[in-house]
């Protein structure tokens, strides 16, 4: 754990084991700025404009991946994130704490491990209410992609009509979600979301993913995120542990853990796995997706 200064930030801590690397900042956040082999580009977006900025009481961007809580409350969801965070190594994790939000009460945490597999990490999100009331939430986990690449979303497993009648699961969409853009592809097996930078209007749609997985293809890479679904929970936006959002500038993988009404110092925890592939030329169409993701997933293991 290495603190070097990046992208106008002076202290920023690094993780690296020589083949991936992941910098996150200590003057604002909890914020991961950068995750990609080491040498190589930023899977993540930066926004240069708000690179290197502290202090304020609005809210930024920044890029990178971030932790909100969700249903997306004004104010709430989007608190200024413009704060020091507190660093620590517990038992091999790298630790980002920030102060508790003024307004909210909760206070949020981000830990990093580096896992075995050279191109892998576990991320755990932590919201703790600090505040004097119960808070009802559940965590919300963002990575915003580099422009240029596109999400992959799978369906639950097929099924042909006669031997199961009930529904799969989910697909939820938003006000703007136009089912006829051309960003979209509705696959038998995957559905598919392209960032395109000359798009202006914003597209989004979430899942229930039961597989527990999504990804974003972006040149030849493919960064994999895993994450636990549990069938007893309840999931927020009509029931989805999964969406996917992109405008002109971004795309982004999201992630949801159950909602919990959270006593005070009561803790919600979500977990993801990322994994990082180089070389990978994803196929057209969606039988050799289907191979290339079943062998990917097969080395690829959720966290439980």
């Amino acid at each position: 754990m290495d603190i070097i200064p990046y992208a106008g930030w002076k202290k920023c801590v690094r993780l690296s084991n020589g083949t991936i690397e992941l910098v996150a900042t200590t003057e604002v956040g909890p914020r991961i700025l950068r995750f990609g082999f080491v040498g190589g580009p930023n899977e993540f977006v930066e926004y240069p404009d708000q690179l290197g900025q502290t202090g304020g009481a609005a809210y930024r961007s920044y890029g990178g991946h971030r932790l909100w809580v969700a249903p997306e409350t004004e104010g709430w969801t989007n608190h200024p994130d413009n704060r020091p965070v507190a660093v620590s190594d517990e038992n091999g994790d790298c630790v980002l704490t920030p102060p508790v939000e003024e307004g909210t009460g909760l206070q949020k945490q981000i830990r990093v491990r580096l896992l075995s597999d050279p191109a892998a990490v576990r991320v755990e999100h932590r919201i703790t209410n600090r505040g004097s009331s119960s808070t009802t939430l559940a965590p919300w986990a963002l990575s915003v992609m580099a422009p240029g690449g596109m999400a992959v979303i799978p369906h639950e497993p097929f099924i042909p009509h006669g031997k199961k009648v009930l529904p799969a699961g989910p697909v939820v969409l938003w006000h703007y979600t136009d089912m006829t853009d051309d960003r979209w592809t509705w696959g038998k097996r995957f559905i598919i979301l392209r960032h395109s930078s000359s798009s202006s209007s914003p597209q989004k749609a979430g899942a229930l993913i039961t597989e527990g997985w999504g990804a974003y293809v972006n040149g030849e890479r493919l960064f994999l995120k895993r994450f636990p679904y549990d069938a007893e929970a309840k999931y927020p936006d009509f029931g989805v542990n999964a969406e996917f959002f992109t405008n002109a500038r971004m795309l982004e993988v999201e992630t949801l853990g159950p909602l919990r009404t959270l006593r005070t110092d009561e803790t919600a925890v979500h977990v993801e796995h990322w994994f990082l592939f180089r070389g990978i030329r994803f196929p057209p169409d969606d039988d050799g997706r289907e191979r290339l993701m079943a062998e990917l997933l097969h080395h690829s293991p959720a966290p439980s």
